[in-house]
């Protein structure tokens, strides 16, 4: 018969070492985050350079789920808004308000949303099938990159002027063969790694 004072014990350390591994992924997406921010380039008409942020939020939402995915894109954002420099060039109100911010503003809701998917598609398995590997594919590619431009393309044709046929040209259609790409690279590394992950902290 076990012992119920040494078993709270060990659920409560098991609970605590959770909790800090939480925090240290946390920690360390925001990092995969702000150096994904400073990797850039420009292809063709692309106004908005082409960096690895959005690669960053789809790891970070699908390997550390919805919570945790959250947060460590969140607590980047929010630091670059008080104005330190995380996310290349600018920070500070310039920075939320830029051409690029209606996207910014969408990568943390993002995060959680594919997070939150993540989450239910990985619970309790340590494999995925052939059907729920398509809809992990189609969440990143849904949710990491075209959920982005429900914000971030009205915001840039406003910042910069565009009418309709401008924006889809120069501020969608340019950067959706890139989105492709990442969220396929995205969905496999999720894949991959996402059953042996250490266990932390559920989302509740």
């Amino acid at each position: 018969m076990s012992n119920p004072i040494t078993t709270t014990n060990v659920n409560s350390r098991a609970n605590t070492s959770e909790w800090i591994r939480g925090i240290v992924f946390t920690a360390l997406f925001g990092a995969l985050f702000i150096a994904g921010s400073y990797i850039k380039f420009r292809i063709g008409f692309s106004t908005v350079p082409i960096t690895l942020q959005t690669f960053a939020v789809i790891l970070a939402g699908g390997l550390l789920g919805a919570t945790y995915g959250f947060m460590s894109i969140f607590i980047v954002i929010l630091l670059t808004a008080l104005g330190l420099p995380l996310m290349g060039e600018g920070s500070g109100l310039s920075k939320m308000t830029g051409a690029s911010a209606g996207f910014i503003w969408m990568f943390p809701i993002a995060a959680f949303l594919l997070g939150w998917i993540c989450d239910k598609l990985f619970a309790g398995r340590s494999r995925l099938t052939i059907v729920r590997l398509i809809v992990l594919f189609l969440s990143t590619f849904l949710i990491g990159s075209l959920l982005l431009y429900v914000t971030g393309a009205p915001w840039l044709a406003h910042y910069l002027h565009w009418d309709l046929d401008t924006t889809l040209r120069k501020g969608i259609y340019v950067y959706l063969p890139g989105d492709v790409l990442k969220s396929v690279a995205g969905a496999i590394v999720i894949a991959a790694l996402r059953p042996v992950l250490p266990k932390i902290r559920p989302s509740k």
